[in-house]
């Protein structure tokens, strides 16, 4: 085996508990023929590490792991597996090892080997490695394993959560909050994900977003002071470490519009033209500078996502996306593509909190606009109205596209065309982004709401100038009927 075929991960472990939790993790998905090489100096916690994957696998955990340092080896009967826990420091040569009955083990059983350059010529060539070595108040693991599908990406997944843990740890601490209570708060479609923290009373919130990953916490601050400049509601940011992605937010609440209006129906007319207005006043004051602006053709291909991920999950096929893109780019230019404007993108009611403390269209709490770009006066108001979380009742919709229109001073026509245009873009996009999360992040969660983006999808495509579109989509499109979905849900996390 060369070291290309292999996966070398490093994660500091803060304390036993976190020894132990990783012992814990390994635990279920070891099987027969598995061999774990423990490396490290004494005391670094070879033995700690062996008991708790022990402990972990038991099926009666017992109390006593005891050390095999004089045995050399203690052998454990879990589930339908025997683990064979060898300390080998007493070896005065590899070929002693033989004698303890190690070869046969390793062919049927787990094995987790203290000492294992004692094996020399015997250590198995695919064999887990799992180095240990003090650091600070800590230890350090080194983790080096075989490809494995059912390892490697579960592993990078939580070495990547361990080691952003003790970042943030180092982070909070630093910003004077290192004692605080840590509560998880949201997540999202991409990996940036918040926590509440609390100490002495007082709340704030702590963005997580992983370098490297599509969503700047720069661009946050600089698109944050300027909705704060504009008058509106943007979180405060109380610290901030952009080398590892994190920033310390004032804490907004608990108000979402979607939690509101689930709890009072009645709310979703009075909420949502507040909503509505504070886009008529964003849109009526220039853009920050240096703004990405897309042109018609760029939105239509980000639309292609439909046919490139949507139709790929269930069909398992690709096709070309070139007449998809033409038809829809020539859309955008028509009905769709005037001067451009500032847009937040992800403007629906998951993403809106009422705050009726303050005055005016300050009560309206602003949050994941780090994305913001130049874009189409419609769009925030398609993704406010054509929600692909909540269904907006059909008459809230219809007000609040003409209390935009006439606030903005559109034509009401004109921009009924525009608005189709951009809902149809947005909700084959979405289908594309949904279907990618489930097959390439691994979360099923979005494919409950395909049928609604779906539904959303023709509603668009049934207004005036829409026909070739619809006529391609009903071509290219499988509906996400319940046999598309269980086809979809089967592929979840396949093509990582």
């Amino acid at each position: 085996m060369t070291p290309a075929d292999r996966t070398d991960i490093s994660l500091f472990l803060p304390d036993d508990a976190a020894t132990e939790a990783l012992a814990r993790w390994f635990a279920p998905r070891l099987v027969a023929g598995d061999c774990v090489l423990l490396d490290g100096p004494i005391g670094a916690g070879k033995s700690h590490f062996a008991r708790a994957l022990i402990r972990a696998r038991l099926a009666r955990p017992e109390e006593d792991v005891p050390s095999p340092t004089f045995t050399l080896v203690q052998v454990y009967p879990a589930d339908s597996v025997e683990i064979w826990h060898a300390d080998l420091y007493r070896l005065g040569h590899p070929d002693e090892a033989w004698e303890l009955g190690l070869e046969q083990a390793f062919q049927s059983a787990i094995t987790l080997i203290e000492w294992p350059e004692r094996l020399g010529a015997m250590a198995p060539k695919d064999a887990i490695r799992l180095s240990l070595s003090i650091e600070g108040d800590g230890r350090r693991a080194i983790i080096s394993t075989p490809e494995r599908p059912d390892m490697t990406a579960d592993l990078r997944q939580m070495t990547q959560a361990a080691n952003r843990r003790t970042l943030s740890d180092q982070f909070l601490d630093r910003a004077g909050w290192g004692a605080a209570g840590r509560v998880f708060l949201a997540g999202d479609a991409s990996d940036r994900s918040y926590q509440r923290v609390t100490l002495s009373g007082k709340t704030a919130v702590l963005m997580d977003a992983p370098p490297g990953k599509g969503d700047d916490p720069a661009q946050f601050l600089v698109i944050a002071r300027h909705l704060t400049g504009l008058g509106l509601s943007a979180p405060g940011c109380l610290a901030e470490d952009l080398q590892h992605g994190f920033l310390l937010l004032e804490d907004l609440g608990d108000g979402l519009f979607s939690r509101l209006i689930a709890d009072d129906p009645a709310q979703e007319v009075p909420l949502y033209q507040a909503a509505t207005d504070v886009l008529l006043h964003l849109q009526s004051q220039p853009a920050p500078p240096d703004l990405p602006n897309l042109s018609a053709a760029d939105w239509a291909e980000a639309a292609a996502f439909a046919l490139d991920w949507y139709r790929f999950a269930i069909t398992g096929d690709r096709v070309p996306t070139d007449d998809f893109q033409a038809i829809l780019a020539d859309l955008l230019h028509c009905y769709a593509d005037g001067p451009r404007v500032l847009i937040l993108r992800d403007y629906h009611a998951q993403n809106l909190l009422w705050l009726p403390a303050r005055q005016g269209l300050a009560r309206v709490g602003l949050l994941d606009f780090q994305l913001a770009q130049m874009g189409q006066p419609g769009y925030d108001l398609v993704s406010l109205l054509q929600d692909a979380r909540r269904d907006v009742l059909p008459d809230t919709e219809e007000q609040m596209i003409r209390r935009f229109a006439a606030g903005a001073g559109h034509e009401g026509a004109a921009f009924r065309r525009a608005y189709s245009v951009l809902g149809a873009q947005r909700a084959l996009r979405i289908l594309g982004i949904f279907a990618r999360l489930c097959l390439v992040g691994g979360k099923p969660g979005y494919l409950p709401l395909l049928p609604r983006v779906w539904q959303q999808l023709q509603a668009n495509l049934r207004q005036p100038g829409m026909e070739g579109l619809q006529s391609l989509c009903s071509a290219l499109l499988p509906p996400p009927d319940p046999a598309a979905l269980a086809t979809m849900e089967a592929k979840c996390g396949l093509f990582r």
